[in-house]
């Protein structure tokens, strides 16, 4: 695959993030795919693995939309800038629902082999997230 083919696969994995898309999640997520979020107390491998996540952060978080700033390739290595958005409807990480408004910043770093994402580097900005949504407040 190209470089903008490779763009191209982790900018529709934000949006089938979002949709919570399994069957996209199928064919473009290897089945050894692997994330590394150190923000994360358990594993996301493969397909279901990334169910897994969506399931956590859908059920803590509605109206999430991913604002993809910046997408840069080299190789097989693709990295996004982005913005997470949403509102704190559920428990997250202990702290229940607060109905706030959340919006950090992330960046993720991709590996892509044999047109599928294989590795993925999470980074985001955990504490601004817990401070949102007023984690140890209560």
């Amino acid at each position: 695959m190209s470089m903008e083919s490779n763009k191209d696969l982790v900018r529709a994995y934000f949006i089938a993030f979002r949709d919570r898309d399994a069957t996209w999640w199928e064919r473009f997520i290897a089945s050894d795919f692997v994330r590394h979020d150190p923000g994360l107390d358990f594993d996301v491998r493969g397909p279901a693995g990334v169910a897994r996540l969506g399931e956590v952060l859908h059920s803590a978080f509605s109206n999430i939309e991913m604002h993809v700033a910046e997408v840069i390739a080299e190789g097989d290595r693709v990295l996004a800038r982005l913005r997470f958005t949403g509102r704190h409807i559920g428990t997250f990480q202990g702290t229940p629902a607060t109905g706030n408004a959340v919006d950090i910043a992330v960046m993720d770093f991709f590996r892509v082999a044999d047109g599928r994402l294989a590795e993925h580097w999470a980074l985001m900005d955990n504490l601004s997230l817990l401070k949102q949504i007023g984690a140890g407040e209560r």
